[in-house]
């Protein structure tokens, strides 16, 4: 049976309460910490490496979706989960293009959490139905690919272009093979596009390539 270790980033401790009852009613699914705001959750994050983090987007104090880039940069095999409210939907959208790998509204949590922390947990990645097809992951309202790349994102993203191998960019930027494809998958996934032509027209495109560059 698998087994998925969450932390719950929420700054109201009755909507904790809630979700840590309804995802530990689950088999093979344990929370581990719980946090109120950006800096109890790095902390959490750094003590408990979860599989998955559930992060409420409208914390008050550091914006929850301003530090997304920089949670999925130092935990890059958490799977990064946010929760808003109906109406959020340009939130939700920049929770997106800074890494998150879903999106749930608060009041769908007791039909939709489960299942979906089980697919980010399993790299299915998938917004869930409660936006509806108002959002895609990895892309902009208008429907073209969003950008919001990490700069590791960014290194993978040349590296890949140039014809790079994930077991010689691992070795380039001294990071295991797991984590270049967890990366490699999350840029996909924002950019939209998964072939090598498609990256390689992506890099071109932006100037990735030019001269001087890794």
């Amino acid at each position: 049976m698998d087994y998925y270790r969450i932390v719950i980033a929420d700054d109201h401790y009755v909507v904790r309460t809630s979700l840590r009852m309804l995802l530990e009613a689950e088999p093979g699914i344990e929370v581990v910490a719980e946090a109120w705001d950006v800096p109890s959750t790095i902390r959490c994050m750094r003590g408990y490496r979860p599989d998955v983090l559930l992060l409420d987007l409208n914390m008050p104090g550091e914006s929850s979706v301003a530090a997304l880039a920089r949670i999925v940069e130092e935990f890059p095999d958490t799977a990064v989960l946010a929760l808003t409210m109906r109406g959020k939907s340009e939130v939700a959208r920049e929770a997106l293009r800074r890494g998150a790998r879903g999106v749930v509204l608060k009041e769908s949590a007791d039909t939709e959490l489960v299942a979906a922390v089980r697919g980010l947990a399993d790299d299915d990645g998938a917004v869930t139905t409660a936006l509806g097809s108002e959002l895609t992951l990895g892309r902009t309202a208008s429907g073209e690919p969003g950008d919001g790349l990490t700069q590791r994102e960014i290194e993978i993203l040349r590296l890949v272009a140039r014809g790079h191998a994930t077991s010689e960019i691992a070795e380039h930027l001294a990071l295991s093979q797991r984590t270049v494809e967890t990366h490699r998958a999350r840029m996909q996934r924002k950019l939209g596009r998964s072939t090598r032509a498609e990256l390689v027209r992506y890099a071109l495109d932006r100037g990735l390539l030019g001269a001087g560059r890794p």
